[in-house]
């Protein structure tokens, strides 16, 4: 199924379940107090990335819907996808539904151009035509490396058309006529972007696994290729292959790291992104797929959510490299500071102020509530830590809450496990629960010495059952368990 009519039919059951409930679709803010430069965000993409992104932007932030659809409409006239082209016009005719009078109607701002649709249209049969004549043609004449490019070209020429479930087949097929890592490595590459752009997080890892092997092959392949040369040479060779790796391997680290993203792994995904290589090595991925500031923010906002302060420091705020991406979103190293410097209240209204960017997108838009309240609840934790009472009066203070705002949140804290304390509703303070470690110590020491009676009374019956010649030996060659020590020697038995 193609992704767009995937994510028509996802947007399609929304809709309907947020009227159901008597809800509207998700309107984001836009004004002073959370600033978005529409081109200038979209400044940083092509392609279809930049046409999806704009379809986003019309879904959540449907203000935006008539700034987007110029822009929509502009890109998409550049390439070949048809249906990509249609979707533009229904996406504007949804958000005009949901906000009525607030933005212009459609016939107000564009035309469908259905002499471009079917001008394509044509071209684009024509072309496949072609291609698919040529395949045929190859595989009669049973030449590996012909059907494997033209598998390869269908491949191209159906992901330009927006038929992506067909470009897979294609991509996946020419795998049998690859004949050396390289071609394999190429072929993996093709697909990974292939699901990137549908947002196939749970199979992306499948083919960076597979990427990954091929080219270990294609370094180990490189590194024995030709003749002897002089020491100098060898070294430049050398450097130039390690350069091509890193550049690969950066792609494939983005990529695992959206793989983590997309199926809440936030952790693993920060992890990920922090290894990624420097910014040229993205190449045409940059734009194309991703821009070098969203590596930025994902990395950043899964890191606050799920590292210890030591590890944010050692590995986002004294990464050289990482550095290069956070200077593509200024924004980042000023809630990096707040956070590591306890001032959480701004920590909190960087979120809030940015949240429209975040939500608008499409990889983060799912994980931007779950993120922040992750990020909201560490920041509790942390502040708490080191009184042993406090006023919940002087705590709203740093975050910025009303006492009974901050009283909710602390009250889910305790119920969750993740603060080990009690609110005194009347006075209005939280008390850390003291520990008596004199009656900590007795449990320790009880269960321990339970723990030596059950085994002790293990070896006394072991011990009686050896006295009443109830051992059953097993088979030569064949060992037995002792279950009382867990290691393989003679099997018990009996009645008893």
């Amino acid at each position: 199924m193609d992704v767009d009519i995937i994510e028509e039919e996802q947007h399609l059951a929304q809709v309907q379940s947020l009227r159901s409930a008597g809800k509207r679709p998700m309107r984001l803010p836009v004004d002073d107090a959370h600033p978005f430069e529409l081109e200038a965000y979209i400044s940083s993409y092509s392609g279809r990335t930049y046409v999806e992104r704009l379809l986003h932007i019309m879904s959540v932030c449907p203000t935006l819907a008539p700034q987007a659809l110029q822009l929509a409409i502009a890109e998409a006239v550049k390439g070949r996808d048809t249906s990509l082209y249609r979707e533009i016009f229904s996406r504007y005719d949804r958000a005009h539904v949901d906000l009525g009078d607030e933005i212009p109607e459609l016939s107000a701002l564009a035309s469908f151009d259905q002499q471009w649709v079917e001008e394509t249209n044509a071209k684009n049969q024509a072309e496949r035509t072609k291609l698919e004549v040529e395949l045929k043609t190859y595989s009669s004449n049973m030449i590996k490396e012909s059907i494997r490019m033209a598998h390869r070209d269908l491949g191209d020429f159906y992901r330009s058309i927006g038929d992506l479930s067909s470009a897979l087949k294609h991509y996946t097929k020419s795998r049998e006529y690859c004949t050396t890592s390289q071609h394999v490595l190429d072929m993996c590459m093709s697909v990974v972007e292939l699901l990137m752009e549908q947002r196939n997080y749970s199979h992306i890892a499948t083919y960076v696994f597979k990427a990954e092997a091929a080219l270990e092959s294609v370094s180990i392949v490189k590194a024995h290729a030709g003749p002897e040369a002089p020491a100098g040479a060898a070294q430049i060779q050398k450097e130039k292959r390690n350069a091509e790796r890193e550049k690969t391997q950066t792609k494939l680290d983005v990529a695992t790291g959206l793989s983590h993203l997309g199926q809440s792994n936030y952790e693993k995904a920060a992890n990920t992104f922090l290894k990624v290589g420097p910014v040229k090595g993205l190449e045409e991925w940059s734009r194309k797929l991703i821009a070098p500031g969203d590596v930025a923010i994902y990395a950043t906002l899964c890191a606050l959510a799920t590292f210890p302060r030591p590890l944010i420091r050692s590995q986002i705020l004294e990464n050289d490299v990482f550095g290069m991406y956070i200077e593509q979103e200024p924004y980042i190293r000023e809630l990096l500071e707040s956070y590591m410097s306890n001032r959480f209240k701004n920590v909190l209204e960087i979120l809030e102020r940015y949240s429209t960017r975040h939500h608008i997108d499409i990889h983060l838009h799912f994980h931007v509530v779950a993120l922040t309240n992750m990020i909201r609840s560490k920041a509790l934790v942390m502040y708490f830590q080191p009184f042993s009472s406090i006023r919940l009066e002087r705590m709203g203070q740093a975050f910025g809450w009303t006492v009974e705002e901050l009283e909710q949140e602390v009250v889910s804290l305790i119920q969750s496990g993740e603060i080990k304390a009690r609110v005194d509703r009347q006075n209005k303070i939280l008390k850390a629960k003291e520990t008596d470690q004199r009656a900590a110590l007795f449990a320790k020491a009880i269960k321990s010495g339970q723990e030596m009676q059950a085994t002790n009374r293990k070896l006394l019956l072991r011990m009686r059952l050896q006295q009443a010649d109830l051992v059953v030996k097993p088979p030569k060659g064949q060992a037995g368990y002792n279950y009382s020590t867990g290691h393989p020697s003679e099997l018990l038995s009996g009645d008893y």
